[in-house]
């Protein structure tokens, strides 16, 4: 199938079906399709950007679904699968890459991420030597989290410091992953750090691994 010239390519991508749920209800509310959102990401943001979100990954080994089988010899019969989404986007795409998109549209939409715009100059300025580092900043902007006010106080909270869906229940692999990944990025001693965000890291670790 072409559309606007460009063909597409249907994707089923498994996820945790909280994520699944949230992706969809936000496709919704604003009356597109699940694709149009991750490609909204895809086209603004970019690649390495959208590499270093963290991805909300598969869905644990209980998370499954139930629906009936609608042809085929076991047509009728129930069949329980890995919670899913189709995607319809151009070809050569990854899963990953598709599920850390979606996955940066809820964070935009829930306002645990903002985008942040510069206004651009009348003529292209030439590369400068610094342009790897600002390309890395932008990076470290994006998974940046607003420290709470009133600091980890809930489940939800550390969820949201740690940068997982709300009502996610990851493992202490994913945990200890994103973790480390984030202290990197806000520990004191860094470039970026910040002792407030680490403080809230610490404290959502503490609160996820009871």
């Amino acid at each position: 199938m072409t559309t606007g010239g460009s063909t597409k390519h249907s994707y089923t991508v498994p996820c945790p079906g909280v994520f699944r749920d949230a992706v969809e209800a936000l496709a919704r509310r604003r009356r597109v399709n699940v694709g149009d959102l991750a490609r909204s990401i895809m086209l603004l943001v970019p690649p390495e950007a959208i590499a270093a979100h963290p991805d909300p990954g598969e869905p644990a080994a209980g998370d499954r679904e139930v629906v009936v089988v609608k042809s085929g010899p076991a047509e009728g019969r129930p069949w329980r699968r890995k919670p899913r989404l189709q995607v319809r986007l151009p070809p050569g795409c990854e899963i990953k890459q598709i599920r850390r998109a979606l996955a940066l549209v809820l964070a935009l939409d829930e306002g645990r991420l903002e985008v942040r715009t510069v206004e651009a100059s009348a003529a292209p300025a030439a590369p400068q030597p610094n342009e790897e580092l600002e390309r890395l900043r932008t990076i470290v902007s994006v998974l940046s989290f607003d420290p709470l006010p009133d600091g980890v106080r809930s489940r939800e909270d550390a969820l949201h410091v740690l940068g997982f869906p709300p009502r996610a229940v990851p493992d202490q692999r994913a945990l200890r992953a994103k973790f480390r990944m984030l202290a990197m990025i806000h520990h004191p001693d860094g470039p970026q750090g910040s002792h407030q965000r680490m403080s809230q890291l610490n404290a959502a670790m503490e609160m996820l691994r009871r």
